[in-house]
């Protein structure tokens, strides 16, 4: 087994891959040691104490910015690391970060292999986990309030959303990496005997480690989402003809590759940053289609190639996961963003168009404007009952257009996964609109005003 040594980073139960950001305030935090500690990486670093109803956290948070994103870095194990495993302040450690504000956390940890495919170096963007420690707390809870106990969901305990930034880095550094991995976590500070090595592997875990549980499932319960990249640095105690696992040859091949481990933290860093530069390629025109009216025109980000191309890309990984049948664009900007991400997804694309564009049998829903009212049609046979779609358009403002729409498909017989949008306008209340519906809804970017 290895001892955890780099990088990591959720309150009461576990937020959806949330929407990328409330007012554009991204802040991930990171957990580790050895290259992340290195203010060199961070632009204006500055220490800060943070005290916490759990204590002191494992280290002074060192703020500072990577590209357009606030990054905030923890040491596990304490600066010089001085804090065995199992004393690690993990309630604190993620308290501290949630209360500076983190938005997001990325985890590494040096890992012990229990599979021959996963070689010393290799990366690993773990999946699932088992806890295998018996001293540590595992949950903010030491009491509940009166009959209203917190259970925390865990089937998919590390994000999704941010597992996928971690793989598209991987790939693009082109590293040796396993996209899934289920590591069990021991207590440490000593390594496995043969036996528990070879229990584990019978057990089906891919990895071993000393500091992923119970930091994954506090994250998670305090609502942050959480990612790991672990890192391969031996065989743990299975392999009999390998030199069994020491500190020092962990250390060594971790030395050997934390560039690489920085690489892709600094790399997906700046994937989760996207939105910040795409809410800058949004042209703003005052004034249109009335006085009064600040418009958001979407086309200057569809004219810009790396826009469009992060845009489609960031649905794509948030929507890569869900069991989708179609997609459904409404007319006409939704059609753009709706077609380019049914294709990377390699599902259908259906329209909902305005009245009278469609050729044969339609369903049509009317829905009240500020002065008369409008109807939408779609072709009946466009969605079949118990078919899970995902609705797409490119703004949301008042969301009448957007809820005559869900009721068109809930007419078929449709199951709506999520009403996806670029642009919230929050004040015109069309997402809470959705919302007060029964539908889930994800929006991109958000501008304040109308």
């Amino acid at each position: 087994m290895v001892l955890s040594h780099v990088i990591g980073v959720r309150f009461p139960l576990a937020v959806p891959v949330q929407n990328i950001l409330a007012n554009f305030m991204i802040k991930v935090g990171i957990i580790g040691g050895s290259g992340l500690d290195n203010p060199d990486i961070l632009v204006n670093a500055k220490d800060i104490e943070v005290q916490t109803p759990y204590g002191k956290p494992s280290s002074l948070l060192k703020t500072g910015k990577i590209g357009n994103a606030e990054v905030v870095l923890l040491s596990r194990h304490g600066r010089e690391h001085t804090i065995p495993p199992s004393q690690v302040n993990f309630r604190a450690n993620i308290q501290a970060l949630k209360e500076i504000g983190c938005t997001h956390i990325l985890a590494t940890t040096a890992v012990g292999s229990l599979k021959a495919e996963i070689k010393r170096g290799d990366m690993v963007i773990l999946d699932q986990f088992i806890d295998f420690t018996r001293h540590r707390f595992s949950s903010f809870y030491e009491s509940f309030p009166p009959h209203a106990p917190v259970h925390a969901s865990m089937p998919d305990p590390f994000s999704k959303y941010l597992r996928a930034l971690l793989i598209d880095s991987c790939r693009e550094l082109r590293l040796s990496f396993h996209k899934q991995g289920t590591v069990i976590t021991i207590e440490g500070p000593r390594f496995s005997t043969r036996a528990e090595s070879r229990l584990f592997r019978a057990w089906g875990a891919d990895v071993v480690n000393m500091s992923v549980a119970p930091e994954t499932a506090l994250a998670n319960e305090a609502g942050i989402p959480y990612a790991a990249i672990a890192m391969s640095t031996d065989y743990d105690s299975w392999k009999e003809e390998e030199e069994p696992v020491t500190w020092q040859s962990v250390l060594e091949i971790f030395e050997k590759n934390a560039e690489n481990v920085t690489s892709v933290l600094v790399r997906t860093i700046e994937k989760i940053a996207t939105p910040l530069t795409l809410k800058d390629k949004i042209r703003t025109v005052p004034n249109w289609p009335r006085p009064g009216v600040m418009f958001r025109d979407i086309t200057t980000l569809l004219k810009d190639p790396e826009g469009f191309a992060d845009i489609i890309k960031l649905l794509q990984q948030r929507y890569s996961s869900e069991k989708l049948d179609l997609i459904v664009g409404i007319e006409s900007r939704g059609f753009i963003i709706g077609a380019a991400l049914a294709h990377l997804l390699g599902i259908g694309f259906v329209p909902i168009r305005k009245k009278g564009k469609l050729p044969a049998e339609t369903v049509a829903e009317e829905y009240a404007l500020e002065y008369g009212t409008d109807k939408i049609e779609i072709h009946k046979d466009a969605v079949q009952p118990g078919q899970r779609v995902l609705l797409v358009d490119d703004l949301i403002a008042t969301g009448g257009t957007a809820q005559a729409a869900c009721n068109l498909l809930l007419k078929l017989g449709a199951e709506i996964a999520e009403c996806c949008f670029v642009i919230d306008l929050p004040k015109l209340g069309g997402r809470a609109r959705l919302k007060n519906s029964g539908q889930k809804t994800f929006c991109v970017l958000e501008f304040e005003g109308d």
